[in-house]
């Protein structure tokens, strides 16, 4: 290496700085704005948290809802408390305080859990899976969809959500003097976009892997949506058909989640739009509300447990 060549890397070198904090410039700095926006994402939290929590709850102390479903789901909750939980309250914190600086582990924790939203696509499909052999084949369900198998998918999904992000983590970036991150989280496209390295090969691992892991899971879903929907159209019965309730639960939940994603991680012009902050507000709050509601509110069971397990407070309290 000539002189010249090591001046300029010494000069670039130079110009790198060891990040220790980071800034979220967040949403806007319009007043009003902030209000309307603090106010949603709080509500939205506090019922998402207590939703999420109250379902993990309900499925793991009534013997009712030990179903692979209500195993799966449970596995959602936990992502959705995970992710929302890293994210908003500290937002919502820097709305309060003014304070829009973050430490650097911050976002990385923020980064990582964003990253293992991947899982969550896994695990629906799973869940399309589980909800295809109950109504397809569902003489077969009981041997089919046992706790072994039900584990193998949970332990392969998680491991598969791993080791898609795995590639992204292991890039080291370099930051220059700039540290300022147009966004309200850490999220993958606007790190890149503040670092001073050659961030090409990221970008395009980064929306392959997003697209390759959105496309086959809605691919491998909509397929099992195909049967299901072909075998109820089939059946006569009025309580049969009503199993369809659950179909198009799922399909809502799946509509939302995968529609901000793609618009986000797959789109390749959608980390310059600023319309991307909004998409992600929304597939932060409203998707992780409708997950313990969607499954519950139209879920009979699920309802008469809730509603056992209140009496079971209120009567102990009252016998004390």
């Amino acid at each position: 290496m000539g002189l010249k060549e090591k001046l300029k890397r010494e000069r670039e070198m130079n110009n790198y700085t060891v990040v220790t904090e980071l800034v979220l410039l967040g949403l806007s700095d319009d007043p009003d704005l902030q209000i309307v926006t603090f106010l949603f994402l709080f509500i939205t939290y506090v019922v998402s948290f207590t939703g999420n929590l109250t379902l993990t709850t309900l499925t793991l102390v009534d013997c009712h809802l030990q179903t692979p479903m209500y195993f799966f789901l449970r596995n959602v909750s936990f992502l959705e408390i995970s992710f929302t939980t890293v994210c908003i309250p500290r937002f919502l914190g820097t709305i309060i305080t003014r304070d829009k600086t973050i430490s650097y582990n911050n976002c990385a924790a923020q980064l990582f859990f964003i990253f293992m939203r991947v899982t969550e696509f896994y695990i629906l499909t799973a869940m399309s899976y589980d909800l295809y052999v109950a109504i397809c084949k569902p003489l077969h369900y009981t041997s089919t969809m046992n706790r072994k198998l039900c584990s193998l998918l949970v332990l392969c999904v998680w491991l598969r959500g791993f080791l898609t992000i795995f590639p992204l983590l292991m890039f080291l970036l370099a930051y220059c003097a700039s540290q300022v991150i147009d966004h309200f989280a850490c999220d993958y496209f606007p790190l890149l976009q503040l670092s001073c390295s050659n961030t090409w090969l990221l970008e395009v691992t980064g929306f392959y892997l997003a697209l390759v892991s959105l496309l086959f899971t809605l691919a491998l879903m909509i397929l099992s949506y195909m049967c299901v929907i072909r075998t109820i159209l089939r059946i006569l019965s009025s309580s049969e058909r009503k199993k369809f309730s659950t179909c198009s639960s799922h399909m809502t939940v799946i509509s939302t989640s995968y529609g901000s994603c793609i618009f986000m991680y797959a789109n390749p012009c959608a980390k310059e739009a600023s319309l991307t902050k909004g998409v992600a507000i929304a597939n932060t709050s409203v998707a992780a509300v409708q997950n313990p509601f969607i499954y519950s509110l139209r879920n009979q069971e699920v309802k008469q447990v809730f509603k056992n397990f209140l009496q079971n407070i209120v009567f102990s309290t009252n016998w004390e």
